[in-house]
C-alpha cells in the first residue's frame, strides 16, 4: 500500500504559500510568520480537533498584529491547496494495479472541505486525518496506530509519501518505507525503484 500526504504531495502546499501571502500583504517576514502560524496550528490544538478555528486564527492575529477576518485568511489558504492532477493519474495506476492507496494528513476540517470541493476522497481506500484522529505526525505512534488500523502486520509493504523528512523519518522508525516529495522528476524516479511497473 501507498500512503500519500496531502499539501505537498497530492495537491500544492497550500498551507505554506497562503501563509507566505498572508506575510507578504502585511509587510512581514514570510518565514517567521510561517514558523510562528505552524507552531499555533500544533499548540493550539486546532490541527489535533481540539479547538475551532476561529481560536487558531485569533491567536494568530493577537501574536502578529494581522487584522484580516477569519474568512480573507481561510481564503488564503484553501484557494492554494491545488490537485496535481499527473499525481491522481498515478494513483490511479496504483490501483489498477492492485496497490491500495491511502491518505495520511495533518490536516484540519479544511481538508474535508476541500473534499466537498473536489471529491477526491474516492480515489483513497482510506484518509486518514489528524483532525479527526487527535494525533499528528510529529508523534511517531501516529504511524504506529496507522499501522495497527490497516492491519498490516509487515509495516515494510507500507510507502508512505510526504515533503517533509522529519514526518518519513518517523514513518521509517515505525518500520514503513518513505519517500520524500521534493520535485515531481525525483518523485518518479524513486517510486519506481518500490513499484516498478509504473
Amino acid at each position: 500500500m501507498v500512503i500519500f500526504d496531502f499539501g505537498g504531495v497530492l495537491a500544492e502546499s497550500g498551507f505554506t504559500d497562503g501563509l507566505h501571502a498572508i506575510a507578504a500583504r502585511h509587510g512581514l517576514d514570510k518565514e517567521r510568520f510561517y514558523d510562528l502560524a505552524d507552531n499555533l496550528i500544533h499548540t493550539t490544538g486546532y490541527l489535533t480537533g481540539h479547538v475551532d478555528e476561529h481560536v487558531y486564527w485569533q491567536n494568530l492575529r493577537d501574536k502578529t498584529g494581522i487584522t484580516d477576518d477569519d474568512t480573507t485568511l481561510r481564503h488564503e489558504i484553501l484557494s492554494r491547496f491545488i490537485l496535481r492532477p499527473w499525481m491522481f493519474e498515478l494513483v490511479e495506476r496504483l490501483k489498477a494495479s492492485g496497490v491500495g492507496v491511502a491518505i495520511l494528513s495533518d490536516q484540519t476540517n479544511w481538508l474535508d472541505e476541500l473534499n466537498e470541493r473536489y471529491d477526491f476522497f474516492k480515489y483513497f481506500a482510506i484518509v486518514f486525518n489528524s483532525y479527526h484522529l487527535g494525533k499528528n505526525k510529529t508523534d511517531v505512534s501516529h504511524f504506529t496506530d496507522t499501522i495497527s488500523r490497516l492491519g498490516m502486520g509487515a509495516p515494510e509493504r507500507l510507502l508512505f509519501v510526504d515533503d517533509k523528512e522529519a514526518h518519513c523519518k518517523r514513518a521509517r522508525e515505525a518500520g514503513m518505507k518513505a519517500i520524500r516529495y521534493v520535485d515531481r522528476d525525483s518523485f518518479l524516479v524513486e517510486i519506481k525503484n518500490f513499484c516498478p511497473f509504473l
